[in-house]
C-alpha cells in the first residue's frame, strides 16, 4: 500500500498554487499536481491517484460549475482553504501555514518521513573547540545559568550531534532539545547524541532537573512546561499542534521558566515548527540561530524562522557552536557568575 501524502494542489492564481504547493511540499508531503481548475486533467481523477486535494479559489461562483463536477468524480477527501495565503515573509504566514499542516494531518495523517538514527557518523568534528580559561572553574549547579532550545526534524539528530561533540567541558548552559521522532526511539537517540562529546544527554522527563553541561531531550507522549529551579514538569497535556514534541511550544515554556537567560537554535527539519513563538522570543531580547540552509539536510524549519527576520546568527552546526562559546565566554568576562562549592 502507498504511503499517505499525495496530494494535488487546484488554484485559480499562479501565485496562490506556488504558495501552497511550497506550503504542503515543506511539511514532506508530496505534490504530484499543482494545476488552475480549467487545465486539470482526467488522469487525476482516477482511483488511488492522490490521497487528497487542496482547493483554493479565489472566486468560487465562477468555478461552481468545476467544483460541483470535482465534489462528483473525486475519489478522495477535498480540502477546501479559508483564505488566500499571506506572503511568506507576512507575521501571518506561520499561523496559516500551521492551520494548513493540521488540517492536512487530520485528513490524511503526517507524511512517511523517517530518522535514520543507525546511520549518524561516528567521526570526530573538524572543531573541537578548546576549553576558555574562563570556563575553568565552573561547577554543575542545580539550576542552570542560562538555557538553550535546540529544534530539529528531519536530518536534525546529525546535525545537533556535530553540534554537540564540537563543544568543550564545563560550559555553562543546559540544553533543551525538542526532537520530532517517534517516542520509542528517545533512548536511541540519547545514547547517540551523547557519544563522544562532554554534554551529559537524558530524557527530560517529569521531574528531572536541567543543569549545566547536560542536555534534556523533552519527552513525545506529553508536554512539558520548566519551573523557575530548574526542574521540567509535565503539563498533564499533549503538545498542541500537528508536532510532537512542539518546537514552538517548547521556546514558550522555556522562556517563561527562564526570562532573558535563554535562546533557540533551530537545525535541519521539515514543516515551520518554531517559526511562532521564535520570533516572540527575540522581541525579548533573546538570540535565535539557526542552520545555515546549505548544510542542512532539509532546511525547510530554520528557513522559515529565518523568514520571519527573528534570526541573528546563521551557520553550520560547527560556526553555531563557536558562536555559542564565545558568547558565554564574553559574558563570563562581562559579568562572572557566582560559583557553586
Amino acid at each position: 500500500m502507498t504511503a499517505p501524502g499525495r496530494v494535488g494542489v487546484i488554484a485559480d492564481s499562479t501565485l496562490q498554487g506556488h504558495l501552497l504547493s511550497s506550503a504542503v511540499k515543506g511539511q514532506g508531503y508530496q505534490v504530484l499536481v499543482s494545476t488552475e481548475p480549467d487545465a486539470l486533467e482526467d488522469r487525476w481523477l482516477e482511483p488511488d491517484a492522490l490521497d487528497l486535494w487542496v482547493v483554493d479559489l479565489s472566486s468560487e461562483d465562477r468555478w461552481q460549475h468545476f467544483l460541483d463536477d470535482l465534489l462528483e468524480r473525486a475519489q478522495v477527501p477535498i480540502l477546501f482553504c479559508d483564505g488566500q495565503a499571506p506572503a511568506r515573509t507576512d507575521a501571518r504566514y506561520p499561523k496559516w501555514e500551521r492551520r494548513l499542516v493540521t488540517k492536512l494531518v487530520s485528513f490524511i495523517g503526517k507524511p512517511a518521513v523517517e530518522e535514520r538514527l543507525d546511520v549518524i557518523p561516528q567521526r570526530p568534528p573538524q572543531i573541537r573547540i578548546p576549553q576558555p580559561r574562563e570556563f575553568q572553574a565552573i561547577r554543575p549547579g542545580d539550576r542552570p545559568r542560562q538555557v538553550w532550545v535546540l529544534g530539529a526534524s528531519l536530518g536534525g539528530p546529525a546535525a545537533v550531534k556535530l553540534f554537540l561533540d564540537c563543544l568543550p567541558a564545563n560550559l555553562p548552559v543546559a540544553f533543551v532539545l525538542a526532537q520530532h521522532i517517534d517516542g520509542s526511539f528517545l533512548e536511541t537517540l540519547c545514547g547517540v547524541l551523547g557519544r563522544d562529546n562532554p554534554i551529559q544527554c537524558k530524557i527530560g522527563v517529569d521531574g528531572e532537573a536541567l543543569r549545566h553541561g547536560e542536555l534534556a531531550i523533552v519527552p513525545v507522549e506529553y508536554a512539558v512546561r520548566f519551573r523557575h529551579d530548574g526542574r521540567i514538569q509535565s503539563t498533564g497535556d499533549n503538545w498542541e499542534g500537528p508536532y510532537a514534541p512542539s518546537i514552538d511550544q517548547v521556546i514558550q515554556h522555556v522562556g517563561e521558566g527562564f526570562g532573558n537567560a535563554c535562546g533557540a537554535i533551530l537545525f535541519s527539519g521539515m514543516g515551520n515548527d518554531g517559526a511562532i513563538a521564535a520570533p516572540r522570543l527575540a522581541a525579548t531580547g533573546c538570540p535565535v540561530w539557526a542552520q545555515s540552509a546549505d548544510t542542512c539536510a532539509v532546511s525547510s524549519q530554520p528557513d522559515s524562522v529565518r523568514e520571519t527576520g527573528c534570526v541573528s546568527f546563521n551557520g553550520s552546526p560547527e560556526q553555531l557552536a563557536l558562536q555559542l562559546v564565545e558568547r558565554v565566554r564574553r559574558e563570563l568576562a562581562q559579568a562572572p557568575l557566582p560559583q557553586h562549592q
